[in-house]
């Protein structure tokens, strides 16, 4: 079986879903998890894991994702992006000064509300079922951040930019908030994921490079260059095995913990005492 990390670069059209089906195929595993949705409009960065790496895709969906978004101006849609049903049109007058404020003005922390054409579950119902069946449903609101946000287009009735968000950021809201700031509507016209963490599109493949079996899986090794890795010792091993809380031997609040040149666990620091750790992730 195939342990590690695969960067695709998903195709426009296509769901996440499809995406592991067919490497679930090629790889002849159901062992296959993703870190992050993208809706079949958006296409780019789609971080697989795979194998015993299923286990980090909590780790990886937390990190901050690079996106470049185009808006179309002038239109509204239940979907917020332009495969949905167009509910309103409204003339714009806008400039490229005023939508460089407008851009500036979401850096930070904010509360995004979610769209109600999501997977996000409200009493045990995903929100596009509320949608579908015309049935009311107060939207949820989270806590965001936008790290970075640059215009780098405007032309005619579309605006494009690059983001850099945290995780849980819905674009299309975003977008949507960005509209309403410039006193218009506007709906997303395509979406490009071209990073998450550390992984970029440059470093992506397709499923077609997959299937001419011209692409590189990232071993756990890789993955985890950026954590804190601590060589132990037999003894130790055999208490890690176990699952055992250990005395704290690392600074950070997560470290590897590698066993005859190979990360056989993760452990964080322990809530009940800071001079101790326990498991977080194991591979053993």
């Amino acid at each position: 079986m195939q342990n590690g990390v695969l960067i695709i670069n998903k195709e426009k059209g296509m769901t996440s879903r499809d995406v592991v089906n067919v490497l679930t195929k090629i790889f002849n595993t159901k062992k296959i998890g993703h870190t992050g949705t993208l809706d079949p409009i958006a296409e780019g960065v789609l971080v697989i894991c795979l194998g015993k790496c299923t286990k980090l895709c909590e780790l990886l969906t937390s990190k901050y994702k690079e996106y470049i978004a185009t808006i179309k101006l002038g239109i509204a849609t239940d979907t917020l992006d332009i495969t949905g049903n167009i509910l309103k049109e409204a003339k714009y007058e806008v400039t490229e000064k005023q939508i460089k404020e407008v851009l500036n003005s979401f850096l930070g922390k904010s509360i995004q509300e979610v769209p109600i054409y999501s997977a996000v579950k409200v009493k045990g119902k995903k929100l596009y079922e509320y949608a579908r069946a015309k049935e009311e449903v107060t939207l949820p609101k989270r806590e965001i951040e936008i790290k970075s946000i640059e215009l780098l287009s405007f032309k005619d009735n579309e605006i494009t930019f690059k983001t850099t968000v945290s995780k849980g950021t819905y674009i299309r809201s975003l977008i949507n908030d960005i509209c309403l700031k410039l006193n218009t509507v506007g709906t997303m016209s395509s979406l490009i994921r071209t990073k998450q963490g550390e992984f970029t599109i440059e470093d992506s493949y397709t499923l077609d490079d997959i299937k001419n079996n011209n692409y590189q899986i990232l071993s756990i090794e890789e993955v985890l260059f950026n954590i804190e890795t601590i060589t132990i010792d037999e003894t130790l091993y055999n208490k890690i095995k176990d699952g055992a809380i250990i005395d704290k031997i690392f600074k950070s609040d997560l470290a590897c913990l590698k066993y005859q040149d190979k990360i056989v666990a993760i452990y964080q620091t322990y809530a009940k005492d800071n001079n101790k750790a326990k498991p977080y992730i194991m591979f053993i």
